[in-house]
């Protein structure tokens, strides 16, 4: 039979879920956020202005609160990995045992298992890499990078933000555009994402423009009450 070759794609790297995840939160949230203030009858302007601070204080919002995340969450790993060099170096025979039963519990003889354990822990680094997969399941040499993460959301956010607020900056006076344009990306970003995924362009694309819809929607009856309720 002819051999095999294939490559996988990185899913566990630190800039795929904050890009994602930024477009999609900026174009819903700012969307969301122009139509509220559309729908209370607030002059074009003053929408314009609130889709711009909303851009502003989403992007850095984003990009703060996902260098916060990943950074805790690689502290932690970096703090466990500690422990767990610690404990190879105080205890190699008992973290040698309690390997080979991982491998027991995976299916292997038990003769194999300590077999496999036995010569994995003959070198003190690979025996460290090995645990740390098996028991903390982080790879060490490939912890998330914070900068990555905030540095992609940021710029992701600024441009789905971008999007419902760019007919206003040109001098639009309705909502219909900036509802257009919205819905496009809204529906572009979902298909897009079907590229990482095994959901159909189609189902991902609707699902986004829906859920999108729907919050948009919600905010813009929301503005229209309580605007209507002010003026």
């Amino acid at each position: 039979m002819p051999e095999a070759h294939h490559e996988h794609r990185d899913v566990t790297g630190g800039a795929l879920r904050p890009t994602v995840f930024g477009a999609m939160d900026g174009l819903v949230s700012n969307f969301a956020l122009i139509s509220g203030v559309a729908g209370s009858s607030a002059k074009p302007g003053t929408v314009a202005l609130a889709g711009l601070a909303g851009l502003v204080a989403g992007a850095f919002s984003m990009a703060v609160g996902e260098y916060t995340s990943v950074a805790s969450q690689a502290e932690l790993a970096r703090a466990e990995l500690d422990v767990e060099r610690l404990e190879l170096r105080r205890n190699p025979e008992a973290e040698q045992d309690e390997l080979a039963a991982m491998y027991v519990q995976r299916g292997l003889d038990p003769e194999l298992a300590a077999q496999v354990a036995e010569q994995l822990s003959a070198d003190p680094e690979q025996a460290f890499r090995v645990h740390a997969r098996e028991e903390l399941g982080v790879d060490p040499d490939d912890l998330p990078s914070p900068w990555t993460a905030a540095i992609a959301s940021f710029l992701s956010f600024t441009v789905g933000a971008f999007v419902p607020l760019l007919p206003y900056l040109l001098g639009a006076t309705s909502l219909l555009i900036s509802l257009v344009l919205s819905a496009l990306g809204l529906f572009a970003c979902g298909a897009l994402t079907s590229r990482f995924t095994n959901r159909g362009w189609l189902y991902s694309g609707m699902r986004q423009l829906v859920l999108g819809g729907i919050a948009a929607a919600i905010t813009y009856a929301v503005g229209r009450a309580v605007g209507t309720g002010l003026s």
